[in-house]
């Protein structure tokens, strides 16, 4: 595995002060994050998100998507636990990069939905590799996570790399009549659950 720690530092954010740990992927220089609250490393499961970056909903409050909502609900949880870590993976677009899914955007302007407009692109549905979670965690002392997602195969791909999900947890939240397709979507094609 080509992922190496960097660095550590206090993160000061709405919800509490976070450590944000910075990873590096020394093959594609990416660089990853996790976020973590209170003693992450003891035994007892850890409250989970692994959310990929999307700048348009995380940063430029995007509401084709859901992201920038699960991301912050994420972290507000995390802070009402006080305890928890959230990895930050540098995977945009599941997995295609930001101007590949502008790009997908302009198809999905035309009616395409989510996963047709990747297919169209010449892409798979779903790009993302989560076995940098692996290091991450081994890294942090994490050994089971308590997992805040709405996509089982997240769920299958963690564990499929050794990571122990010890549960699931619903993360239903941003909903609004920009994304309803794309959550629709997500449910019948990509098999995501939108339980409460």
């Amino acid at each position: 595995m080509s992922l190496r720690f960097v660095e550590a530092s206090k993160l000061p954010t709405p919800w509490g002060i976070f450590d944000i740990h910075g990873f590096e992927d020394t093959e594609n220089h990416k660089e990853h994050i996790v976020l973590t609250l209170g003693d992450v490393s003891s035994d007892e499961p850890v409250l989970g998100r692994v959310h990929s970056e999307c700048l348009t909903g995380d940063a430029l409050f995007s509401m084709r998507c859901d992201c920038g909502s699960q991301l912050q609900a994420a972290l507000e949880q995390i802070a009402t636990e006080g305890r928890g870590a959230l990895f930050y993976l540098r995977q945009e677009g599941r997995g295609i990069g930001l101007l590949n899914k502008i790009r997908a955007y302009k198809l999905q302007d035309e009616g395409a939905d989510t996963v047709e407009a990747n297919e169209k692109l010449g892409f798979h549905a779903d790009m993302r590799d989560y076995s940098i979670c692996k290091v991450m965690c081994d890294h942090l002392g994490i050994s089971q996570l308590k997992l805040m997602t709405n996509n089982p195969r997240k769920v299958n791909a963690l564990t499929e790399h050794g990571i122990e999900v010890v549960e699931r947890l619903p993360l239903r939240t941003g909903e609004n009549p920009h994304n309803a397709r794309y959550l629709a979507t997500k449910a019948g094609k990509l098999g995501h659950l939108f339980d409460h």
